[in-house]
């Protein structure tokens, strides 16, 4: 789940205006399947981690990246199980997560999603980090189910539970549970093995991230599988390590915008320096990510700075 990098770097040019010089090559990808518990698998692709429960039930999975991988996708959902594709959860609105929605949704398959996720996809969005604007999507993309707090299937023998996580990732985003299997997809609030983009126009925030990597923390074991958003499989070791990072990197900021250092100042001090070895390789760099924390922590500064 290597490949985040490169595909953020096509979409932010993609959607800033070159989009056919610069949209990655759909036709190359491979979806590769892997077995996480009996009967939920991760598939990797480009984009979001997409999870997959299949049983006697039917077909459930968790967001569905883009639009022309719907075909290789669900070929791949086909080699392991013949039962229908009932539900599609989105763990948030960007589009690498709900990319294959319209098409999903007009094959039959029903679309469940925060309601804040609603919202989002059926008006014009704008990412102010990437400068990137997006149209409303298409009605056969929206959810036709939406919740607030928490939505809960029984389905495969098991029982999936979704719930809200408030201002994370963005203001819409959801983490699944799967109770039997002891699986947990993160969506965004978890990009492991890399610093997390948050979307602070989106109504994410670094306090939101560290709230719901603490929920999720405080409900599993050391046996549970996590999926993230981006990213490996992961143990709740790995999970810990986000958070301690998250947490400190935070704390180092905090004090420095207390002192009343500037975002310049503040990215000259290399906040990151100790975790860059492990965290700094992915498509944010340490710096970028420095600036999002800042604003996250002082979004009177940098509504000021913006002005």
């Amino acid at each position: 789940m290597k490949r985040t990098k490169t595909l953020l770097l096509g979409l932010i040019l993609a959607f800033s205006g070159g989009f056919a010089a610069a949209q990655p090559n759909f036709d190359a990808v491979t979806i590769k399947t892997h077995k996480v518990a009996e009967g939920i698998y991760a598939l990797e692709g480009e984009g979001g981690n997409i999870g997959v429960s299949v049983g006697e039930d039917g077909v459930i999975i968790i967001d569905d990246q883009f639009a022309p991988l719907t075909p290789k996708i669900t070929a791949a959902i086909r080699a392991l199980s013949d039962k229908p594709l009932r539900f599609v959860l989105n763990t948030h609105w960007h589009f690498d997560h709900t990319g294959g929605n319209e098409n999903l949704g007009n094959a039959g398959a029903v679309i469940v999603a925060h309601e804040n996720v609603y919202k989002r996809m059926s008006t014009e969005q704008f990412i102010a980090f990437f400068k990137m604007k997006l149209p409303p999507s298409p009605k056969a993309a929206l959810p036709v189910i939406t919740f607030t707090e928490a939505v809960t299937f029984r389905l495969n023998g098991d029982e999936l539970n979704g719930y809200h996580v408030k201002r994370a990732h963005t203001d819409g985003d959801m983490i699944v549970r799967f109770r039997k299997a002891n699986v947990v997809h993160m969506g965004d609030t978890y990009f492991s093995f890399m610093y997390p983009f948050i979307d602070l126009g989106s109504g994410g925030s670094v306090k939101g991230v560290l709230a719901a990597v603490d929920g999720v923390l405080g409900t599993i074991d050391e046996n549970t599988k996590i999926i993230p958003g981006h990213g490996p499989l992961s143990t709740k070791s790995d999970l810990r390590a986000y958070r301690n990072m998250l947490s400190k990197v935070a704390t180092s900021i905090g004090r420095m915008i207390k002192a009343k250092k500037t975002l310049e100042q503040v990215v000259a001090a290399k906040p990151t320096r100790e975790f860059d070895a492990v965290w700094g390789n992915g498509f944010l760099k340490p710096d970028q990510f420095v600036e999002i924390v800042y604003k996250s922590m002082s979004p009177e500064k940098a509504a000021a700075k913006a002005r």
